[in-house]
């Protein structure tokens, strides 16, 4: 997937992946709808960050969601 490029489909992915390895009970909360271009680049930083590990403290968790929470529209 080539992430160079802002677009819907982009977004999209990224968060179904983020929701996906962080398993994320409620990722309802978190659709790709609520996130616009202008915030893209924050939320590609936030899906490379989730991507490069493979444990998260709950405290890592909470910290990613709630900075995910602050891009949504």
């Amino acid at each position: 997937m080539d992430l160079s490029t802002k677009s819907p489909e982009n977004i999209k992915y990224m968060i179904e992946e983020i929701t996906s390895k962080l398993r994320i009970v409620n990722a309802g909360a978190l659709k790709p709808d609520h996130f616009n271009e202008s915030s893209y680049e924050d939320l590609k930083e936030i899906y490379e960050h989730v991507n490069s590990k493979n444990n998260f403290s709950p405290s890592e968790m909470q910290a990613i969601a709630e900075e995910l929470g602050n891009l949504k529209k």
